[in-house]
């Protein structure tokens, strides 16, 4: 099991950078940095690639729409380059909200969109021939009933350090995650219990990887968890402060009727619940949204608790088929966030 720490996109970064390099020395074995509508994700990574030497640094993740497949090619190239080949390349169809109010481009065909991009990336890095690509949303070079008539065929000017970079795919959708599951390297979902894994993504997961190319390897998988350890009630409690967060996304992160994590929680079975925190939320109580958020959810999605505890639930999470924590670290006491690390790595070997 491989650990992972969120980092904020809002800023700060040299603090940020700093202590990266702290919880490298711990063991920590990936980074990820998201991207919404603030800082640009490949800014800070490339200054990360260049403070740290053995973490790898994954874009958790990158939309679909703001930039051409060719462009995203080109920045994971770079950032590959500049890390000695440490990145990850996630990748994910964000939501309307932002793709439409931030970017100002429609949002439409995600999953087209997304099986053509990863083509046509994998293609430039491959570099073995200049890159055609005849699909209906990316055809490269452009026709000329869509343009000058001018484009050329083009292959990516410097060699690469890898010709195949990991591409993880965020999903959450039945037909999301079955393409993750056939084309990915790995898969980002959110809130996932490994306990619900199988009722709910079971039936993609295997349609997934019964089309699966071999050479991609097993199905790498990342699940987010807050993680604190120790005894005493305040670790329990620790969990709480991932309320107003879940609130934010199960309430606010979408229109009403089109929220893909309010539509995932009550895949879980907290279909009332869903629709109260997003009422709650999208009327302004933000408070009253987060105190609505169930028990269980914050439990089932945290490591928080007794060494023993986390350990067995570090197992269900390996028994449902996640390679990957994405640990939010909650010190309790004198803790600090490099023991947390070193600790919950020491666990996770075992």
């Amino acid at each position: 099991m491989q650990i992972g720490l969120g980092l904020s996109y809002a800023g700060d970064f040299e603090r940020q950078a700093r202590h990266v390099t702290e919880l490298e020395s711990a063991g920590l074995d990936f980074v990820w940095v998201g991207e919404a509508y603030g800082f640009d994700a490949p800014s800070y990574l490339g200054y990360l690639a260049a403070r740290t030497s053995t973490v790898r640094l994954g874009a958790g993740v990158l939309p679909i729409y703001s930039r051409t497949p060719a462009l995203l090619a080109m920045t994971a190239a770079g950032l590959d380059s500049l890390s000695g080949g440490r990145f990850q390349f996630g990748l994910g169809a964000s939501g309307p909200q932002v793709v439409e109010g931030w970017h100002g481009v429609p949002y439409d065909a995600p999953l087209a969109r997304t099986r053509e991009i990863v083509d046509i990336c994998r293609k430039i890095w491959a570099r073995d021939q200049p890159v055609v690509h005849a699909g209906p949303r990316y055809p490269l070079p452009l026709p000329p009933d869509r343009g000058t008539g001018l484009g050329k065929a083009l292959k990516i000017i410097p060699r690469l350090v890898r010709d195949r970079i990991p591409v993880w795919l965020a999903a959450l959708g039945e037909r999301n995650v079955q393409l993750a599951a056939t084309i990915a390297d790995g898969w980002l979902p959110a809130f996932l219990i490994p306990e619900k894994v199988q009722d709910t993504w079971g039936t993609a997961l295997a349609a997934g990887r019964a089309d699966r190319d071999p050479s991609l390897g097993p199905l790498q998988i990342a699940a987010g968890v807050t993680l604190a350890i120790g005894d005493g009630p305040e670790v329990v409690a620790a969990r709480e402060l991932a309320r107003p967060a879940l609130a934010l996304y199960i309430g606010g992160m979408g229109a009403r009727g089109h929220n893909f994590y309010a539509d995932l929680v009550s895949r879980f079975g907290w279909e009332s619940e869903a629709r109260e925190i997003q009422d709650l939320y999208l009327a302004g109580h933000r408070d009253q949204a987060a105190a609505a958020v169930p028990d269980a959810l914050l439990e089932l999605t945290s490591l928080c608790g007794p060494a023993g505890f986390v350990a067995d639930r570090i197992a269900a999470y390996r028994d449902a088929g996640v390679t990957q924590l994405q640990v939010s670290p909650v010190p309790v006491g004198e803790q600090r966030v490099v023991d947390l690390i070193a600790q919950v790595k020491a666990l996770s070997d075992n």
